[in-house]
């Protein structure tokens, strides 16, 4: 019994290990960003094999001859459930929303790269929009994403969506006032995914219309990190 109870505080410290390195040693380069994946999905499986032998021995301190340090499988599944829980929250997130990473206010006529198009070209999602099939998606899951117009000509719009980049923390790559572009890279705080995006000014009217375009450089699904970026982007300019 001794032996199970080290064993099962063993399996719950190793999922919980897993699960706070995945993002730190991804983001410092220690391993590639699918290995961190995959550390999250094994803290799954150990830490889940941790509960059920955590819930099996609190079942036998009913018997008092085992019920020498009652606190150990407690412990563990305690632990066992702090690990196993970001992950399957990560998992439901993922399968609510469709496997899609490049999000757009136009769908019609992304804005497009031009001062990152070498380093979109060079990752694995490229830069190419993926057509209506993508959109259909999209407009399903993120109705609410489209086009923002505001009162400001397009110099004082481009100055707000300059402080908003900033203000988000992304690292802004180029701004040409003239065509109304500013491009810009975000980076993930868990995992330090870089997702770059892209802010189209066009005059309207007296005012500005403003569209955006975010997307992951690597992955299927971003689980809805792209969208929630634009949604967050264009509040900060209203």
């Amino acid at each position: 019994m001794r032996n199970a109870r080290i064993l099962t505080v063993a399996l719950a410290v190793a999922a919980l290990a897993m699960l706070l390195a995945s993002g730190p040693g991804t983001r410092a380069g220690w391993w590639d960003w699918r290995f961190g994946i995959s550390l999250l999905r094994y803290a799954v499986y150990v830490g889940g094999a941790a509960a059920l032998l955590s819930l099996a021995l609190v079942a036998l301190l009913a018997v008092p001859k085992w019920r020498m340090r009652p606190w150990l499988p407690v412990l563990a599944l305690c632990i066992a459930l702090v690990a196993v829980a970001p992950p399957l929250i990560l998992l439901g997130q993922a399968k609510a929303v469709p496997p899609i990473h490049d999000i757009t206010t136009d769908v019609a006529d992304p804005p497009a790269f031009v001062a990152l198009l070498e380093v979109r070209d060079k990752s694995p999602n490229g830069a190419a929009y993926g057509g209506p099939a993508i959109a259909a998606q999209q407009q399903k899951a993120y109705p609410e994403v489209k086009p923002l117009v505001i009162a400001a000509p397009p110099r004082e719009a481009m100055q707000k969506a300059l402080d908003a980049a900033r203000s988000m923390g992304w690292e802004v790559r180029a701004s040409d006032t003239a065509s109304g572009r500013l491009e810009a890279t975000a980076t993930t705080a868990w995992f330090g995914f870089k997702d770059d995006v892209v802010v189209r000014i066009r005059p309207e009217g007296k005012g500005s219309r403003i569209d955006v375009r975010s997307v992951s450089r690597v992955g299927v699904s971003d689980i809805g990190a792209n969208a929630k970026r634009i949604r967050e982007f264009l509040s900060r300019l209203t």
